[in-house]
């Protein structure tokens, strides 16, 4: 097995995490490179099932490295809660099986908040998504607005203040339009404290580890949520996902280029491996 990148070619639910599982079998590292904690598929290992929203297929097998690149928005209540229900089945997860891009963006409560206010307001229009209500598009937003905390942010206590007080400049300000409550600088404050310490020790140069690894020669199998046509690029507005999924370079890390990899679709098509003029390109 070659590196390979798994992305669904239609608007998802192709069959992705079966085609990642059997393929995670040989692969040394598995990554997830896009997309937050709303959907996921089941694992059926030796009799046990294994659910998995937001970590990648590969921790629940032994000897493989789980990563989540940045591309992801990570909620971490749903990742410290998702690591414990796996710890519940004998899974054990730790920096030695699972890393995490430490500028990954957070998804906090005020996401979730919003984004269910936002459904909720839509209903009586006619204009209601039909979002998970998980805060994964309004963290999205932040990311793209350059005001959203980082994991690395949880590091440094001193600027995370200012940061946080950016962001709610934007949020309360929402918040005053829909006639709720602003939200305190204490209370998000609180939140990211009390959860610094459980997801600061996975957290990784993700984009140096990764290239390290494949120059030592690691199987790298990396998998985007959603599908190629369900993007906002492509998909109708205001139905579309607040993220894209290709190339997964874009999203996961400047140094690694898919043009070295295999690339998979999860359709009918086989799979098959880059023109040599785009393994040519440089990175």
């Amino acid at each position: 097995m070659t590196n390979v990148v798994v992305v669904g070619s239609q608007w998802g639910d192709e069959g992705k995490g079966k085609i990642v599982d059997w393929l995670s079998e040989r692969a040394d590292i598995v990554v997830r490179f896009q997309g937050g904690h709303n959907a996921g598929h089941t694992l059926v290992i030796d009799g046990t099932s294994y659910k998995l929203s937001l970590l990648p297929s590969g921790v629940v097998r032994p000897g493989k490295m789980a990563v989540i690149g940045n591309g992801v928005v990570v909620d971490p209540h749903a990742l410290i809660a998702e690591i414990e229900k796996l710890a519940g089945q004998g899974v054990t997860i730790t920096p030695e099986n699972l890393r995490i891009a430490d500028n990954a963006t957070l998804i906090l409560s005020l996401h979730r908040e919003l984004d269910a206010m936002r459904e909720d307001a839509a209903s009586n229009s006619g204009t209601k998504i039909g979002t998970t209500r998980r805060g994964i598009g309004p963290a999205y937003e932040d990311k793209v607005g350059r005001r959203a905390i980082r994991v690395m942010d949880l590091a440094d206590l001193d600027s995370l203040s200012g940061k946080v007080d950016r962001i709610l400049t934007h949020h309360n300000a929402l918040r005053r339009g829909l006639g709720v409550a602003e939200v305190s600088h204490q209370a998000i404050m609180d939140e990211l404290t009390s959860i610094a310490d459980r997801v600061l020790p996975f957290r990784d140069t993700v984009w140096l580890f990764l290239d390290k690894e494949r120059r030592k020669g690691s199987r790298i199998l990396l998998k985007a949520r959603r599908a190629a046509c369900s993007t906002s690029i492509t998909a109708p507005i205001p139905s579309s996902p607040p993220r894209t999924r290709w190339p997964a370079r874009r999203q996961l890390v400047p140094a690694w280029d898919p043009a070295r990899s295999v690339i998979s679709s999860a359709s009918p098509r086989p799979i098959r491996r880059a023109s040599a003029k785009a393994r040519s390109r440089p990175s």
